[in-house]
């Protein structure tokens, strides 16, 4: 198998030896292609059901505990940073430089966290632009990327000691070589669950802030009053926010206004239920401070499969390793769900979601390097190599609605004829 070899760049590609070409030839690079391609199915998940989970439920965001097709999303792009690490940080030359780079790309995903999730463009279809700074909301999907990333990054910048690029094929031989990444990961899930369980969340107060609702500037209590929950309204993950970010800066739709609590249409959005707990009616967070600490697990377990692909260079190793870890991980996490001990949810980023979410990314990259990387089946993949390659471009241009403007732009005499307006239709056949 080919020596992994990266650019000064946060790419990651392969270098073919010359002795594999010819002599009189030099090296040529090779992006992995089996991450390109995961990363822009995760891309065109993404899309799909921002865009199409409010029509179809059943792949948007799980109102609370569970997991649905929307909330593979994030731990998927968080385990490909992960992957992409080791490959983008192992040939430069200093750390310094290192540490550059790294903060520079986290300053420039913060940069467009901000400016597409802070409220800035809050209606690109109108052309309404602007946010009141009082209102702007922190946390989002690239915040929480950014975050992951720099924790990780810097890990394997000054954790890492010096190795050999071969190492023995046994499964506990990447394990062991990078211990400290492991303890990292360890201390980081005793914090968070140290938090999460032990917090004492105490009762509190909002104000709806919401123009669009009926109970628009009316004030809620919730009752609280206890430690170690994990409902919608008191768990210490919303506290943490609540305390730290400001109630003003947190996402003013969660998906558990969806809840059977909440209204009768669930799991569809409709007007809350006249019975409705007061919870229904306020903010959360599901990209906060303390999710976001769990978060960096999910990039800690790509950049274990990074690992791999850099010391093992062998196909049957790398998917040992890969495979075995995947079922291990989802197995893990589904016995833990359903014996009631830490349930799957992705608001709250609990340790049997990062589990189940990280195992099967494991599984699907795993599937997708046999495909590409073993049977040659590029060319099956070619417009979501496309996407992966350029996926910030893409993100952009999603968040911004572009793609489903294009998309719903198309008509058959009257403008509701549409092909969104005609598979609405039929999802309502």
């Amino acid at each position: 198998m080919a020596e992994i070899k990266v650019d000064p760049v946060d790419n990651h590609t392969m270098v073919i030896p010359e002795t594999e070409i010819s002599a009189q030839k030099p090296h040529r690079t090779l992006r992995v292609a089996s991450l390109d391609i995961f990363r822009g199915l995760t891309v065109a998940l993404m899309i799909l059901v921002d865009d199409a989970g409010g029509e179809w439920p059943m792949i948007g965001h799980a109102p609370w505990h569970g997991c649905n097709l929307a909330d593979f999303v994030m731990p998927f792009f968080l385990f490909i940073v992960g992957t992409a690490i080791p490959l983008a940080l192992k040939r430069i030359p200093s750390k310094g430089k290192a540490v550059k780079k790294v903060v520079f790309r986290t300053l420039k995903l913060l940069f467009w966290g901000l400016l597409l999730q802070g409220g800035f463009s809050h209606a690109p279809d109108k052309l309404t632009y602007g946010v009141d700074m009082q209102m702007i909301r922190f946390c989002g999907i690239l915040q929480r990327i950014a975050f992951a990333y720099l924790v990780v990054a810097l890990a394997e910048i000054f954790l890492k000691d010096a190795q050999s690029n071969d190492i023995a094929a046994g499964y506990c031989s990447v394990f062991r070589l990078y211990c400290w990444h492991w303890l990292l990961g360890a201390c980081i899930l005793i914090l968070y669950l140290a938090m999460l369980y032990g917090i004492y969340v105490p009762d509190w107060q909002f104000a709806v802030h919401d123009e669009e609702s009926a109970d628009y500037g009316r004030v809620f209590t919730v009752d609280c009053n206890v430690r170690g929950k994990l409902n919608p309204p008191c768990n210490a993950v919303g506290y943490i926010d609540r305390e730290i970010l400001g109630i003003n800066h947190m996402y003013l739709k969660p998906a558990w206004r969806r809840a059977k609590a909440c209204t009768e249409n669930s799991p569809y959005e409709g007007p809350f239920k006249n019975d409705a707990p007061s919870w229904c009616h306020a903010p959360f967070e599901p990209e906060g401070i303390l999710s976001s600490i769990s978060a960096v697990l999910s990039t800690i377990i790509g950049v274990h499969f990074g690992h791999v692909l850099v010391h093992l260079k062998g196909h049957s190793e790398r998917l040992k390793q890969w495979i075995m870890m995947g079922f291990a991980l989802l197995i893990l996490g589904i016995l833990l769900h359903f014996t009631h001990a830490i349930p799957l949810n992705k608001q709250l980023y609990t340790f049997s979601y990062v589990c189940v979410t990280s195992g099967a990314a494991a599984l699907v990259f795993s599937a997708i390097y046999i495909l590409v990387d073993i049977w040659g089946l590029k060319y099956m993949f070619v417009p979501l190599k496309w996407i992966g390659m350029n996926a910030m471009l893409v993100y952009v241009m999603a968040a911004e609605g572009i793609f489903a403007g294009f998309i719903n732009g198309w008509y058959y005499e009257d403008p509701h004829n549409t092909l969104v307006g005609f598979s609405l239709e039929l999802n309502r056949l």
